[in-house]
C-alpha cells in the first residue's frame, strides 16, 4: 500500500486540491465537504484527534494512555511559570487573563501587519515586562503553552475570516505553501493530508488537514518530549528532503494561520500525545 501510494504521488504532475477558490470561506467549505464524503462515517469534529479519528484500534490505545499522559509534569510546570512573578511584580496573567486564551491565537495583528502566534505573544509579554524572551523550542515555552492549551480545552477554533489585503496575503501564502511540492521527494502537505488521506505511509495513517492545529503542543514518543506545531512543520519538511524553516518564521506562521481557519468550528484539545 505504501509503495503504491508513493508511485501514485510521483506520477502526478499537478496537485489535486478540493479548495482552489478565491475566498477563504469557500476553501473551508470545499475542504470540509471533501472530508465528509471521503469519510462519511466519521464526524468532522472527530478530526481534532488526527489519525486517531481514522483508526479505531489505535484510538483505544491512545485514549487509555491519556488517562496518565506523559505531559502532566509539563502542564504543572507551566502552571507554576504562569504565576511566577516577573521583576516588576506582575506575571503572565497581566497579558493572558486566566490562561484560557488558546482560542485567541493565531491572529492577524494589523499594527504589526503579521500573524501573531501564541508563542510570539508569550515572548511579547516577557519583553513588555522587562524579561528575557524564551527560545521558541525551549522547555519553558512548551510547558507554558501546554498549560494554556490545557486550560483552554473545549474552546472552539473561531479565527475571523481574512478580509483585508494584508490578511489575505498571509492566508494565501499559507495556502500556497500547503499546496506546493518541495524537497527530494517532491511532496506537498496536501499530497499526504488530502490526496491520499486515510492511507498509510511509513506505517503512519495520514490524517485530515482539518484539526491539524488543535492539539499542540504535543508529546511525541518519537521526540520523547513536548514540542510545538512548528517543530512538526520542520519535521515534515525534513522528511520530504526539504530544508526546514526556523520556528516561528513567517512562512510557518502563515501556514498555521491557513490551517487554523480550515479548522474553524473544532475544539481546542491540547496538549496530547502522538507516536
Amino acid at each position: 500500500m505504501q509503495h503504491l501510494a508513493r508511485i501514485a504521488i510521483a506520477a502526478c504532475t499537478l496537485i489535486w486540491m478540493p479548495f482552489l477558490y478565491a475566498d477563504p470561506a469557500s476553501d473551508r467549505t470545499a475542504l470540509r465537504d471533501f472530508y465528509a464524503k471521503r469519510f462519511p462515517d466519521i464526524p468532522l469534529s472527530a478530526h481534532k484527534d488526527g489519525a486517531y479519528a481514522l483508526n479505531a484500534g489505535a484510538r483505544e490505545q491512545w485514549l487509555e494512555l491519556e488517562d496518565f499522559p506523559p505531559y502532566e509534569i509539563e502542564v504543572d510546570e507551566g502552571a507554576e511559570l504562569f504565576t511566577t512573578a516577573f521583576a516588576d511584580g506582575t506575571d503572565f496573567s497581566a497579558c493572558f487573563r486566566d490562561a484560557r486564551v488558546r482560542q485567541d491565537f493565531p491572529r492577524f495583528d494589523a499594527e504589526q501587519a503579521t500573524v501573531v502566534t501564541l508563542e510570539m505573544a508569550v515572548n511579547a509579554c516577557l519583553h513588555d515586562h522587562g524579561e528575557a524572551p524564551w527560545d521558541y523550542g525551549s522547555a519553558e515555552m512548551n510547558a507554558l503553552t501546554a498549560y494554556i492549551a490545557f486550560k483552554s480545552r473545549g474552546q472552539i477554533v473561531d479565527l475571523p475570516t481574512p478580509q483585508t489585503a494584508a490578511e489575505m496575503d498571509a492566508y494565501n501564502a499559507g495556502k500556497r505553501f500547503y499546496q506546493s511540492r518541495r524537497g527530494q521527494l517532491n511532496f506537498a502537505c496536501s499530497n499526504c493530508h488530502v490526496q491520499i488521506v486515510g492511507n498509510q505511509l511509513r506505517a503512519e495513517t495520514l490524517s485530515a488537514s482539518i484539526g491539524h492545529v488543535t492539539h499542540w503542543p504535543t508529546y511525541r514518543f518519537k521526540w520523547q518530549e513536548l514540542g510545538g506545531l512548528h517543530l512538526r512543520f520542520q519535521e515534515c519538511n525534513s522528511q520530504v528532503g526539504a530544508e526546514p524553516f526556523q520556528l516561528q518564521s513567517e512562512v510557518y506562521r502563515n501556514l498555521e494561520y491557513f490551517l487554523t481557519f480550515m479548522s474553524n468550528g473544532m475544539q481546542w484539545n491540547g496538549p496530547t500525545t502522538r507516536k
